[in-house]
């Protein structure tokens, strides 16, 4: 199932597709947010993402302040959950802006938009959808955004199987170029969130719906969760994408850097040439390999012409030069009578031999 984002084909059998999740780490600053869709483009990001909401449209304050403390990566956070969201989010003015900058610079622009108005502004720039996880669970929201007629990536953080399932059926009904993302949402960068992540969903994705395209949604540093679901077929990943992961700001510290990000493309890339197209055959690099490695039959002592090939007349060895008789054919050969003289350490081959 292949299918395009803008001018980039993603599928099965396409290069993986990577996404910078610039979301909060503007910092609230419209040239701030240029730098890092600059960078991304510089480190290899084939899209940058953005999200699109309103604190009013996505959080409670009241139903936050009254949980008598903030929870997982929040309990870090120095304001109000309704505070850091109202600050992270993105000025309606700066859309087209932001979409204007990543054409210039020529890198796909995306976001994740969080409310229905939010939908239909994104609709205007943007050639595809990603819905967060924490959207998983909301029917009206998935429908909407299916009903656009663009690809949808949907993010299954901190999600059932009945939960997904749930929300393909309702996607499934109205878009059919769909990317499945395996996530994991603590956001927290802790070593134990490792086993958490369970790659191995991306298998069970691709039995329960082969039409889609796998990909992963993560947030653990480094790149061993990267190139294991690009190994286990996952061809899009989205990573969030800072200059400094020393800022303040919800998302820096989980985020990946230049450095980091241009590493994990360049890793990934090596990985998918290393996989190859499941054909087992000889490979181009090998041919030399085929000769210096291999045995083929090779005369053990002098014989003369006429006289029958027995087996303690022959033994294989290296090299296997072309026209050799082979390890595998000598019961061909055996019993045969030879038609010259050979000397002791010379390959046999088929001219050798009666027919």
């Amino acid at each position: 199932m292949n299918f395009c984002i803008g001018n980039r084909e993603i599928g099965d059998n396409c290069r993986p597709y990577f996404i910078a999740d610039i979301a909060a780490n503007h910092d609230g600053s419209l040239e701030r947010a240029y730098k890092l869709i600059e960078l991304a483009k510089e480190a290899g990001a084939d899209c940058a993402k953005f999200q699109n909401f309103k604190a009013k449209t996505i959080v409670s304050r009241n139903g936050f302040d009254s949980m008598g403390g903030q929870l997982s990566h929040q309990k870090n956070w120095t304001k109000s959950v309704y505070d850091v969201y109202d600050d992270a989010s993105v000025a309606d003015e700066w859309t087209a802006q932001l979409k204007a900058k990543c054409d210039e610079v020529g890198i796909e622009y995306m976001t994740s938009p969080y409310d229905f108005d939010s939908v239909d502004l994104a609709d205007r720039f943007s050639n595809g959808f990603k819905i967060g996880s924490g959207d998983i669970t909301w029917p009206e929201i998935l429908d909407y955004i299916a009903k656009k007629g663009k690809p949808v990536l949907l993010a299954t953080g901190a999600s059932s199987m009945e939960d997904v399932d749930r929300a393909m059926n309702i996607l499934e009904k109205q878009c059919s170029d769909i990317v499945l993302m395996q996530c994991n949402t603590n956001y927290t960068a802790s070593p134990e969130n490792f086993k958490s992540i369970n790659l191995n969903v991306l298998n069970t994705y691709k039995k329960r719906y082969p039409n889609v395209v796998l990909g992963l949604s993560d947030h653990t540093f480094g790149h061993a969760t990267v190139l294991g679901a690009i190994a286990l077929g996952a061809r899009v990943i989205e990573k969030h994408f800072t200059d400094d992961n020393d800022r303040e700001g919800p998302d820096h510290k989980f985020s990946m850097n230049p450095r980091t990000w241009r590493e994990m493309v360049e890793e990934s890339n090596r990985l998918y040439d290393a996989l190859g197209d499941g054909i087992k055959r000889v490979e181009s690099n090998e041919s030399d390999t085929v000769v210096v490695q291999r045995r083929s039959l090779y005369f053990n002592k002098p014989i003369k012409a006429g006289q029958v090939i027995t087996k303690d007349d022959i033994f294989p060895l290296r090299p296997a030069k072309k026209g050799a008789v082979m390890p595998y054919e000598a019961e061909k050969i055996i019993g045969k009578r030879l038609n010259r003289d050979v000397e002791a350490d010379t390959d046999v081959r088929w001219e050798d031999v009666e027919c």
